[in-house]
């Protein structure tokens, strides 16, 4: 369940983190108030997470979750560039989270 709470909190991060780019420095309302609403149910539901899931783990899992879907979307929704070094980078993000959610962890 935790990591249920997890996904969710990263996937709803994606998603106002996206919004926050579409409300043009919150001038567009819509968008704003879509931001402020996902991002206080994200940081809910990864305060639940945070119950079950050491907070180094966790932490790393949403930001590197976060930052390569957000690169992802900015690339196809926004039009904006990746480099091959950006590519090498993402992929490092995803190495180091895996690693540390398999390694990274006191085991309790």
């Amino acid at each position: 369940m935790q990591y249920i709470l997890l996904c969710s909190a990263i996937i709803l991060e994606i998603i106002a983190t996206t919004l926050l780019k579409a409300s043009e420095g919150f001038t567009k309302l819509l968008p704003a108030f879509g931001c402020i609403v996902l991002y206080i149910i994200c940081f809910y539901s990864f305060s639940k997470a945070l119950l079950r899931i050491d907070l180094g783990v966790a932490y790393a899992t949403w930001c590197g979750g976060g930052i390569v879907a957000t690169t992802i979307i900015s690339a196809l929704v926004f039009g904006q560039k990746i480099n091959t070094i950006g590519v090498i980078a993402i992929v490092l993000i995803i190495a180091g989270c895996v690693i540390l959610n398999l390694f990274g962890t006191s085991g309790n």
